[in-house]
């Protein structure tokens, strides 16, 4: 199918996509890499009636570590992200996921930013900004504001992102001691949408666990952040145990449904399978 006729715009700044924004509202769809808003239009799930390319505004691919935290730009793409020197050095979760979205086609131009603002609930970076403590930054006309990942999500393709706002930079905090993490994904073929994935942060502090982040993916009608998980482990020795005991929680936060990949207790199971194996990689990285 074609997608209906459309407005399209290619601002050259910021302010300029901004104007835009504000000017048509809820009319108005913002192409970054495009992996996700061209299928929607294909198949008329989506149907703007302006498209606002941003390509062409400079600025905004940037890859860094600033003010203690590391800064990702709305359009640096998977590929980027998965190559970077920043990112392979101080956050082996983002570098571990970065290979694992969709397929080469997909990570090539698709961007960290644009997904998370797509909100689907197979997507690999909402778990793994919710296993990060991950936060948005959303602009527009009015201003600026920070918005944790663990907020930013309503439900399937929503999120609390007004029409006028567009996500400029998506930042993660550096880890204060010695950390690890892992992104581990169970899909039946490259490129098809997750059965299970499961993002795991772990951060020590003498010895034991000071911090522990567990993001689930496809199990629910939004990325799941396994909240009693993590608090079983903060404060807790880094054990078998400890790690099995948060893996059945984990399972326990997950809510998924049965179809094509699997039943809904499979997709548990593998929760509690990977949330176990990925704390023990965790914590082989953060002993470094």
């Amino acid at each position: 199918m074609f997608p209906p006729r459309f407005d399209y715009a290619a601002p050259r700044t910021l302010d300029e996509a901004l104007a835009l924004l504000a000017q048509h509202g809820d009319d108005a769809k913002v192409l970054a890499g495009g992996q996700s808003l061209i299928p929607l239009m294909k198949f008329r799930f989506a149907a703007p009636k302006i498209v606002v390319d941003i390509n062409r505004i400079p600025g905004l691919d940037a890859i860094e570590e600033r003010d203690g935290a590391l800064v990702v730009g709305a359009l640096a793409r998977h590929n980027q992200i998965a190559e970077s020197p920043v990112v392979k050095a101080g956050w082996p979760l983002i570098a571990t996921c970065a290979p694992l979205v969709a397929d080469p086609l997909v990570r090539n131009l698709g961007t960290m930013a644009g997904s998370l603002a797509h909100a689907d609930a197979g997507g690999d970076w909402g778990s793994a900004m919710l296993a990060l403590n991950g936060s948005v930054v959303a602009r527009s006309q009015s201003g600026e504001r920070t918005i944790p990942v663990s907020e930013l999500f309503e439900s399937t393709f929503t999120t609390i992102l007004r029409p006028d706002e567009l996500i400029t930079e998506v930042r993660v905090p550096k880890p204060a001691g010695k950390a690890g993490g892992t992104y581990l994904k169970m899909e039946r073929k490259v490129g098809d949408f997750a059965t299970v994935g499961a993002a795991v942060q772990l951060e020590l502090s003498n010895g034991s666990i000071g911090r522990a982040g567990i993001g689930l993916t496809a199990v629910g009608i939004t990325n799941i952040r396994a909240t009693a998980a993590e608090q079983s482990l903060a404060g807790a020795a880094p054990t078998d145990e400890a790690f099995a005991q948060a893996a059945r929680l984990a399972a326990e936060a997950a809510d998924p449904s049965s179809d094509l990949r699997g039943s809904a207790e499979y997709k548990r199971e593998i929760v509690r399978v990977y949330v176990q194996r990925g704390l023990a990689r965790a914590l082989e990285i953060a002993r470094g």
